[in-house]
């Protein structure tokens, strides 16, 4: 069966991984949403990454998938902010946070690497 574009790129795969590890880990936090909101934005957030590099990947020019990809690095970078404030507010444990920080830095620099790359012709 032939694949997407996209579906080839490592860092999309990095991008999907993270955001399931991110959902999985929203839904075992315990704390009656109270701030469902934030739950939301961080799940919305991460999922954002793999779909932005996906859509731009989709595009019809070199241009916009690079717009596209800086959309998804900022994605990324909302993601970890929303991590950050929930390790501060005890909802998620330093090892964890630790975990995902790194991870998130290696696709921040995949994402910049795509990005270069298609900057040459």
């Amino acid at each position: 069966m032939k694949k997407l574009g996209y579906e080839n790129l490592d860092v999309w795969n990095r991008s999907v991984d993270i955001a399931v590890r991110v959902i999985e880990l929203v839904e075992a936090i315990d704390t009656g949403r109270k701030h469902y909101r934030l739950f939301d934005q961080i799940e919305a957030s991460s999922t954002s990454v793999s779909m932005n590099l996906a859509e731009g990947k989709g595009r019809n020019s070199k241009k916009e998938f690079i717009q596209f990809c800086y959309i998804a690095r900022g994605s990324l970078y909302e993601t970890m902010t929303l991590l950050e404030i929930f390790r501060r507010k005890n909802r998620i444990t330093d090892s964890a946070y630790l975990e995902l920080e790194k991870e998130g830095i290696e696709i921040a620099s995949m994402i910049k690497g795509l990005i270069n790359s298609l900057y040459k012709p």
